[in-house]
């Protein structure tokens, strides 16, 4: 039960990534790589105030700023030099790789001091013990603090995300991605919405990272690679689970369930045996099957209507030559 929890907690964690992907994939159409360095930059800032000192709240807000800027950097590439922003994320998480380190001092870099996750856990500790039964079961207090934590610090992300979506801001920036050209007619700038867009998704994506270095007590330069990939398959997973859905709320609850989904196959596919060197190919399998998964079974039934149509229309013939 406490591996559920803690699993649980690492998908609500990361459902704060799949936001930020959610942002750029769904909203601007860009899966944007710089993902793979604002996430690891959120991280090592968050580690590297709370060792020099600083509280919490300071370290994650200013990991959280420091993606905001990387993915200001990404458009800002984009836009003012027209370089494809595939390619854009790509130079700017190149260069976040020797930023991090250079924000660590090192390739890794302990926790030791209190978290944001801290006092959910010792209020837990404090309400239930060292630990409680759940459903039969022996269940550390500090997991259950986890889990609200990162409960709660997941939805209130979410929340904001949804509302701001739906301000004018928002929605320039949710037509910016469906007809550009149209917003560019109506005199808004396009550019600044997709400098303003990628900021913000890549700010939610560092939150992300921060908040997964204080959960794991250690922040590492390499805790980036394929987050994209793992943000894409919450994303597309989450589309899978509602639907193809117009309604802002449906989708980021959608890109949630999918974060938590995926961990959830994750953490049964390692208890099944599998090798976690494997893990990475199997997250491609994952994404790759929830891309084309859904067209496959659309068209396996429009070809088994078109064969029932084609049988009833030669029983109709037979019976009418009869």
């Amino acid at each position: 039960m406490s591996l559920l929890l803690a699993t649980i907690s690492i998908g609500l964690v990361f459902a704060v990534l799949a936001l930020g992907v959610f942002l750029s994939f769904r909203v601007y159409r860009i899966p944007d790589i710089t993902a793979d360095g604002s996430f690891p930059l959120g991280a090592a800032i968050a580690a590297r105030l709370l060792k020099d000192g600083a509280d919490p709240i300071t370290a994650t807000l200013a990991g959280m700023a420091g993606g905001a800027i990387a993915g200001m950097v990404t458009g800002f590439v984009h836009v003012r030099f027209k370089v494809n922003p595939i390619l854009a994320g790509i130079l700017t998480m190149t260069a976040l790789y020797s930023v991090n380190l250079r924000v660590m001092g090192s390739s890794n870099l302990p926790i030791t001091s209190g978290t944001l996750f801290t006092p959910f856990e010792r209020a837990a500790e404090r309400v239930f013990g060292e630990e409680f039964l759940l459903a039969g079961r022996e269940v550390a207090s500090a997991d259950l603090g986890l889990f609200v934590a990162s409960g709660l610090m997941t939805a209130v992300a979410a929340v904001l995300l949804v509302l701001f979506l739906k301000t004018e801001l928002g929605a320039a920036m949710r037509a910016t991605g469906d007809n550009e050209r149209m917003l560019r007619a109506l005199g808004t700038s396009t550019d600044r919405m997709i400098v303003l867009g990628l900021a913000i998704s890549n700010a939610l994506i560092a939150l992300s990272g921060a908040l997964f270095a204080q959960m794991q007590a250690f922040a590492d330069a390499q805790m980036g690679i394929g987050v994209i990939v793992l943000g894409l398959a919450s994303v597309i997973l989450g589309q899978t689970l509602v639907g193809p859905v117009r309604s802002i709320p449906l989708a980021v609850i959608g890109a949630v369930m999918g974060a938590v989904l995926f961990r959830l196959l994750v953490a049964i596919a390692i208890r099944m045996g599998l090798d976690a060197n494997d893990l990475k190919l199997v997250t491609a399998v994952v994404v790759l099957v929830a891309i084309v998964g859904p067209d496959w079974i659309k068209d396996f039934g429009r070809r088994r209507l078109r064969r029932g149509r084609r049988f009833a229309s030669a029983a109709g013939g037979a019976d009418a030559a009869a």
